[in-house]
């Protein structure tokens, strides 16, 4: 069984700060990717910011200079860092991540998400 669990979100006052943290767990060969999405309530589900193996990053346009995602190899461990946060930025946040398991299956994972909510 594989699975990964996000934790760190909450209520924050606008221009706060927020670190999300996501642990990948179970019989893992190896990550190729890990990444976070973003809900918000009535609005489609988007991509926030990936991170694959080489540590080259992507961001989503509304984030870029605000957030920071960073990865613990050896913890499989992915977080997020959310400076300068807006009203805007509330949403169910989920942490996915893209691995071999041990058993050589390619799966794409994705969390329970956790709750950020900004206030203004």
């Amino acid at each position: 069984q594989v699975q990964v669990v996000e934790s760190g979100g909450g209520l924050v006052q606008a221009g706060g700060s927020l670190r999300l943290s996501c642990a990948a767990s179970g019989s893992i060969h190896s990550i190729t990717a890990m990444g976070w999405s973003r809900q918000a309530p009535g609005k489609q589900r988007e991509l926030v910011a990936t991170i694959i193996g080489s540590g080259t990053t992507k961001y989503a346009d509304s984030v870029k200079g605000r957030f920071t995602i960073a990865r613990d190899n050896a913890k499989n461990t992915v977080y997020l860092e959310m400076n300068s946060l807006k009203p805007e930025d509330t949403a169910v946040y989920y942490c996915n991540a893209d691995l071999i398991t041990a058993e050589y299956r390619v799966l794409e994972v994705w969390g329970q998400g956790t709750l950020v909510t900004v206030s203004s």
